[in-house]
């Protein structure tokens, strides 16, 4: 019995020796992953034909065990290019490793503040906010932001004089005075400087841009009816010390940018920069006797001071100087033509200076802030024999209180804005305004994946009295990687009829205005879903947006009751903007990333005829159907990439005109492509080439009746599609760090 007693106790005793040996050969692997120092949360970490796997943490940190041996370790991250590398696993060892992953050209990780007024993911902020990178940007090199983010789905940049070149940006199919566009966060560029302040602003400035779609009149007031366009500037202590870019192409553009970031000290970081564009070269492709594109010199000037205080509080300041000199007219006009009543031109001089700065105010017990802006925008132009001579100041000034207690943030503020507008169009508008505005809104995170967002405005305006905008936002995730948003809020915009709509100053047609313009109004519900996902060895997103927006008192210019008249009245019924758009973001495990979206939009007035009946008119110059897509590929061990972006554009409805210059009403579907190869070296240095508008496609002549320009049938509001031919650049880039 003793000995039976004593074997078993062996064998007990061996089984958990084996048992133990068995654990210990199991080795551990952690790690973390970061992206430009920033730790990439929910990471997927996977060893290759395996079951074995995780995500990271919100630091970016992950641990895996496994068996001792050989293995290919994956990571892969929306936003990011896929890492993998191999790795030995020993018995009972830890093996740690840090991997650094790179951004992709939209970047789901980034930081944002445009939805909230305060720093927070993308994946957090319970408004979706879509992220435009600088990588992104140099995908396909501009010399403006306007143009830059034509790749953005459901974002579409409209010509409104073919001519001039005026342009403006919609948001799922609104028109673009509906759009507002901050930098920094300050209602910069608006009313006034939407004609041709957006075309000032270079791509060298920005460090991304933070696109809204849908109203944000609650945090941001009027004219945030279609959505919130916030252009951040770059931060001087994450630039190079000096850096330079320039690029020419065959149609004799020659743009150039230079930085300068020189360390002041540890706690003074600053930055210069310029950036000169200059096209003279006179094209007419399409055989009308005008420039098919504006012929344009401009100079920007910009500074960017960071201040770091006693105690971590921090300051900023920063300004810019945008000169520019535009022309547009028959090939035969001279400077000295200009105001002439014989050979037609659209001269343009612009000069324009903005201060923007942010304080934050010493106060140990809470995060209290005042930021501030002031801009001053001078027009001096001829539109033909026609003179406009404009000037606008705005000063604006936002203070703010956040504080967090419990599950709740809670973020208050007041805002003082001060305009005034002088002109001396057919309205001889003499306008100055003063709206003072309170706004609060609180996000409630009642579950770990689950935030309400509940905000209201109130601002008062001289002539309209008090206007309420309130809003609210829901976020709810449904495990790790599926997430709804619903927005619900509401939008309103004060008219600056002949600083926003081109059309009233350009061409023969009379302006005719019906009634007192009231501020328009709109209500807004959006849905969207985003969900990760992996596919095999490769990750990415889906989003999908269901969007409505109702109007009421819409202002639309009527050009087909007169054709000799542009009429401006309120709409006596409503108008709809609503659709779906989808877009899906791809990177595989080797270097390839693919975006792809699609917008099935339906933008239409419900208005009345003669007799009272109502009828529907779809809003012109608005596809139904549209899409964008970026497709980038790198070669790592030659430091070479080649990306191909492009859009698709459907048919729109086109203004109506009498005999003999009837057009098409409906323009044809088209695409403009591009591609670009970058080719970089050690030391920041790199050369690229490519071209724009690949297929070489226009449309045909945007003006009506051109070879009568000062005639009663001149009209330049027939711009659909690309006006300029296919053209090929060359350029280099080099950052001195």
């Amino acid at each position: 019995m003793m000995k039976l007693f004593t074997c078993l106790c062996l064998y007990f005793l061996l089984c958990c020796i084996s048992k133990g040996v068995a654990q210990g050969e199991e080795g551990t692997i952690t790690g973390k992953i970061v992206a430009a120092k920033v730790p990439v949360a929910f990471a997927n970490v996977v060893l290759k034909d395996t079951q074995i796997g995780t995500t990271t943490s919100e630091k970016g940190e992950f641990t895996l065990k496994a068996k001792p041996g050989n293995y290919v370790l994956q990571a892969s991250a929306v936003g990011y290019t896929a890492f993998q590398k191999t790795i030995v696993i020993q018995p009972g060892e830890t093996h740690k490793i840090d991997i650094t992953m790179q951004e992709s050209s939209i970047n789901l990780g980034e930081v944002v503040v445009t939805g909230t007024m305060k720093e927070t993911f993308v994946k957090d902020s319970p408004v979706k906010v879509e992220v435009i990178t600088q990588k992104f940007l140099l995908t396909n090199p501009t010399n403006n932001v306007i143009e830059a983010i034509q790749t953005v789905n459901g974002v579409q940049e409209q010509i409104n004089c073919g001519v001039c070149g005026t342009n403006d940006i919609h948001i799922n199919g609104m028109e673009g005075p509906y759009t507002l566009v901050l930098i920094d966060g300050m209602p910069i560029v608006s009313s006034l400087a939407t004609v041709y302040g957006f075309n000032g602003i270079p791509t060298s400035l920005v460090d991304r841009i933070e696109i809204i779609k849908g109203p944000s009149s609650t945090l941001y007031g009027t004219e945030a009816v279609g959505g919130v366009i916030n252009i951040i500037t770059r931060k001087p202590d994450k630039m190079p010390w000096l850096s330079f870019n320039t690029f020419y192409t065959t149609h004799h553009e020659w743009n150039t940018d230079l930085a300068f970031s020189p360390r002041i000290s540890k706690n003074i970081a600053t930055t210069f920069s310029a950036n000169y564009y200059r096209n003279q070269y006179r094209l007419d492709n399409n055989g009308d006797n005008f420039t098919d594109i504006p012929l344009n010199e401009r100079v920007s000037l910009f500074t960017k001071w960071h201040f770091t205080r006693k105690n971590n509080y921090l300051a900023s300041i920063a300004a810019r100087y945008y000169g520019e000199n535009r022309f547009g007219g028959t090939m035969q006009w001279q400077p000295i033509h200009r105001g002439s009543n014989q050979v037609y031109g659209e001269s343009i001089y612009t000069k324009r200076f903005e201060l923007i700065g942010s304080y934050q105010l010493p106060v140990s017990f809470t995060n209290l802030k005042i930021d501030y802006s002031f801009n001053i925008h001078n027009q001096n132009s001829f539109y033909g024999k026609t003179p406009y001579k404009a000037d606008q100041k705005v000063y604006f000034t936002n203070l703010l209180w956040n504080h967090t207690f419990g599950n709740h943030d809670l973020l208050v503020g007041g805002t003082l804005r001060y305009q005034t507008y002088a002109d001396n169009s057919l309205a001889s508008t003499n306008d100055k305004r003063f709206i003072p505005g309170i706004f609060a809104q609180n996000e409630w995170k009642f579950a770990p994946k689950s935030s309400l967002l509940v905000g209201a405005r109130l601002d008062h305006h001289q002539k309209h009295g008090f206007i309420f905008a309130p809003r609210i936002n829901l976020k709810q995730g449904f495990g790790d990687f599926t997430t709804a948003r619903l927005n619900l809020g509401t939008g309103f915009r004060v008219v600056n009829l002949f600083t926003e709509d081109h059309a009233a100053l350009t061409g023969a047609r009379t302006v005719l205005i019906q009634n007192d313009l009231q501020p328009e109004e709109s209500y807004n519900a959006t849905l969207n879903l985003n969900r990760v996902y992996t596919l095999g060895e490769s990750a990415g997103s889906v989003d999908v947006d269901l969007f409505y927006t109702y109007f009421t008192n819409k202002i639309i210019p009527d050009y087909d009751t007169d054709p000799n008249l542009i009429i401006y009245d309120n709409l006596e019924g409503h108008g709809i903007s609503r659709g779906v758009a989808m877009n899906v973001q791809h990177s595989f495990l080797f270097p390839l990333r693919i975006t792809m979206g699609a917008t099935l939009q339906d933008v239409y007035e419900i208005t009345k005829d003669e007799t009272g009946k109502k009828y529907k008119e779809t809003q012109a110059f608005t596809p139904r159907l549209s899409g964008t897509f970026v497709i980038g590929y790198e070669f790592k061990k030659a430091r070479l990439s080649i990306d191909y972006t492009g859009r698709v554009m459907g048919s729109q409805r086109l203004p109506e005109y009498t005999e003999p210059f009837t057009r098409p009403t409906q323009s044809p579907w088209y695409t403009i492509q591009n591609v670009q190869i970058n080719k970089e070296w050690k030391k920041g240095f790199q050369l690229y080439g490519g071209v724009k508008n690949l297929w070489n496609y226009t449309q045909n002549s945007p003006l009506i009746d051109p070879a009568n320009p000062f005639g009663d049938s001149f009209d330049t509001s027939y711009a659909w599609g690309p006006l300029q031919t296919r053209r090929f650049y060359l350029g280099v880039r080099w950052n001195i760090q």
